[in-house]
């Protein structure tokens, strides 16, 4: 083979057998492609598939929608919640909420015996109150307070349950309402009084407990966002300080104070059970309405207490054995009709209708009140027929005018009610009298003065002839104005009231008080006018401290609380003089003679000198007796309120008799002082009289029941006049 000097190829065998190089590094693996998996055919569906089908689907979707529903209600609860939050005051400006202010009412001791408007003893605190207040509240009103967010769902279950089992919508009755949530209606939600809306506080607070779904949801908005902003004891002591527990005590400080003269932070178990009891029923549970009420629900309280491990059974049964008692400030309550009557005579913007808490000292004497509630109360059930609707009114009076005690009514322990010795006008009958032989004995009549009892007819004009008569329809002749008086005779009255002048008669009982529309005819003499209880005592005044007028009063003054400066001082007592001080006591003798030999003998003490006059009108439908010592003077009213006629009773029966128990023991323990009287050397013969009976209507006819009123003439008074002209110009030049 021809070589032509090149290299020789390799041959294919050495390439084949070449020896083996150094393996070098495998590369990493580079990843396998996904391969996409074929989707699985779907599985066959039996039967029982297609059936359950649409409703797991509907229920998948169901539960999507919800829970997408319910993250969304959350978060605009949230931030309601949130905004509530905000708006929400500091705790300490949530304290007191009171839109009007309290009365507290002293009497003349200046200890407190009465309340009115919404009374507050200041702001206390949750941790500040005695302990057992505080567990008493909770385990009546809410015993998961400390555990719940604000709501109770299982309280509120519970609730609508009650409710409808009660025949209720599920809303409506039974609240299932936390602490929590009747802070919150306390609150308002928030909500301020504006006197644009609502008119009056009342009406405010009865918007603010109305019960609906939607009212309900944002209670449940504001006591979570409560709950958020205040501590527990924050949100009880907000509760503490509002809730309302009857006698007009706002808040737990307050109820304290009216009920047992203590702070709160000082109750004992049975007070605070009796306390956390009221707020089930304020009005219904109050001590002062219904002792022995109150102390029941007390007891149901304090077996909650011992449920829920707050006392033992031995602290059960020593607060059940000896439970809360009334102090005495809460037991003196009777004054009722009183203060009624002084809230009336002051500015209502300082009494009824005060932003701020106002004091007032009064004339009050509790001693007194009890005197008249005592001697009522014995009259009319011992004296009186069972079931009798028959009322009756009572006014204690200093001489000066001071009202020491009154009674409105049977019924003493009220507030608020119709008061009679006050605002009812009734005709006075020979009650009247006094201020007719007043008149006369300031023109120089004396108490000898000898007048005719006799019949005699007056021409009144448009109205014709008109004879007045005495309730014997017989005459007695010559008496002395003494006589005439004690005997309460109406001829005589007419006749004197004629002589002296309408008009001066009409002046005398105007400057002495008796402000209402008096009769123009010859009737004024006998008691045809009205007037009431307080009036007719208040002039009575005037005749026993010399011919003074009075102004009957209450208050002696009258200031904020926490102010020294008083607004108000006394608006009364003494005025100007109506007749000369030995008119005066004239006519003292002369009434000092109508309880001692005349028509008022039932009323006389034993102990003491009194004089008085009786009064009974026109078919006994009112019944007076009117009297005093040298210390007081006592009205006592007898009637009914629809005017319907007394049985048997006249002013010289029951009303002396009611006097006469009122004054035994008013003036117990008191000096006998002598009246400021005459003293005859010769007293002036005084008959037994009669039953006394005035005739309210000036008729000629048969006089109607067992009273009349009769009417006056001029004859025969001529001489009498004639022959004291000289007495009368004696006294004028006396300076009298």
């Amino acid at each position: 083979m021809n070589n032509s000097g090149r290299k020789k190829p390799p041959l294919v065998a050495e390439k084949r057998y070449a020896k083996a190089a150094k393996p070098k590094a495998t590369p990493k693996a580079k990843a396998k492609p996904r391969v996409a998996k074929r989707k699985a055919a779907p599985k066959k569906r039996g039967v029982l598939g297609w059936i359950l089908f649409p409703f797991v689907w509907t229920l998948r979707l169901i539960w999507r929608l919800t829970w997408r529903t319910t993250a969304v209600a959350l978060i605009l609860l949230a931030a309601a919640v949130s905004y509530t939050y905000t708006q929400l005051p500091p705790v300490e400006d949530l304290l007191d909420g009171r839109t009007r202010g309290s009365v507290t009412v002293l009497d003349r001791e200046n200890v407190v015996f009465a309340w009115r408007g919404d009374t507050f003893g200041g702001a206390i605190r949750a941790g500040s109150v005695a302990p057992a207040l505080k567990n008493a509240v909770v385990a009546t009103e809410d015993k998961r307070f400390y555990w719940h967010a604000g709501i109770s769902p299982r309280g509120v279950a519970s609730a609508m349950r009650i409710n409808m089992r009660e025949g209720r919508k599920p809303w409506q009755g039974n609240g299932g309402s936390t602490i929590t949530q009747q802070t919150a209606k306390l609150l308002c939600l928030g909500v301020q009084y504006d006197p644009d809306i609502w008119k009056t506080e009342r009406e405010y607070e009865a918007d603010c407990r109305r019960t609906t779904l939607a009212r309900k949801g944002k209670e449940a908005l504001y006591a979570l966002a409560m709950e958020a902003k205040y501590s527990k004891d924050d949100i009880l002591s907000i509760y503490l300080n509002r809730a309302y527990l009857g006698g007009g005590a706002r808040g737990f400080e307050a109820a304290s104070q009216v009920y047992f003269g203590k702070s709160a932070a000082s109750v004992s178990v049975p007070e605070a059970a009796m306390m956390a009891g009221l707020l089930k029923a304020p009005s219904t549970y109050a001590p002062t309405n219904n002792l022995q009420r109150a102390q029941d629900r007390a007891a149901t309280v304090l077996k909650l207490m011992r449920e829920q491990g707050y006392i033992t059974s031995a602290d059960e049964a020593a607060a059940n054995a000896a439970p809360a008692t009334l102090s005495k400030a809460a037991q003196a309550r009777a004054g009722g009709y009183f203060v009624d009557w002084v809230m009336d005579t002051a500015p209502d913007f300082l009494t009824t209708d005060t932003t701020e808490d106002v004091i007032i000292q009064s004339t009050f004497d509790n001693r007194l009140q009890k005197a008249a509630e005592g001697a009522l109360e014995d009259i009319f059930k011992t004296k009186v027929r069972e079931g009798s609707k028959a009322e009756a009114a009572i006014v204690v009076m200093s001489a000066d005018g001071a009202v020491r005690a009154m009674v409105g009514g049977r019924q003493s322990k009220v507030s608020g009610a119709f008061n009679r010795a006050v605002q009812a006008k009734r005709q006075t009958g020979s009650a009247f009298k006094p201020f007719v032989y007043a008149a006369a004995m300031d023109l120089g009549f004396q108490y000898d003065s000898v007048v005719v009892d006799e019949k005699f007819t007056i021409n009144v004009p448009g109205s014709g002839p008109y004879t007045p008569q005495n309730y014997t329809r017989d005459f007695k002749g010559e008496m002395t104005l003494t006589d005439a008086l004690a005997q309460s005779i109406n001829t005589v009255a007419v006749k004197v009231s004629e002589a002296v002048g309408r008009e001066n008669v009409r002046d005398v009982a105007v400057r002495f008080g008796i402000d209402n529309e008096l009769a123009d005819g010859p009737a004024l003499a006998l008691g045809a006018s009205e007037s009431t209880l307080l009036e007719m005592t208040g002039a009575y005044a005037g005749i026993l401290n010399g011919g003074r007028a009075v102004s009957p009063y209450g208050i002696r003054e009258l200031r904020l609380k926490g102010d020294q400066q008083a607004l108000m001082g006394q608006e009364g007592g003494f005025g100007e003089r109506v007749i000369t001080e030995n008119a005066a006591q004239q006519l003292t003798y002369m009434m000092y003679r109508v309880v001692n030999d005349g028509t008022g003998r039932r009323a006389r003490l034993e102990d003491r000198e009194v004089a008085g006059k009786t009064g009974t009108t026109s078919a006994a439908k009112d019944a007076w007796f009117i009297g005093f010592t040298a210390q007081y003077v006592v009205g006592v009213w007898m009637g009914y309120d629809d005017n319907t006629p007394l049985t048997g009773v006249t002013g010289g029966g029951l009303p002396a008799e009611i006097w006469r128990e009122t004054m035994v023991r008013v003036t117990d323990g008191l000096p006998a002082v002598p009246l400021p009287r005459i003293r005859p050397v010769n007293p002036p013969r005084v008959t037994a009289p009669e039953p006394e009976r005035s005739v309210a209507r000036s008729t000629q006819r048969r006089p109607s029941g067992q009273q009349r009123r009769q009417q006056p003439n001029l004859e025969n008074i001529t001489e009498q006049i004639i022959r004291d002209v000289g007495n009368l110009l004696g006294n004028i030049l006396r300076g009298n």
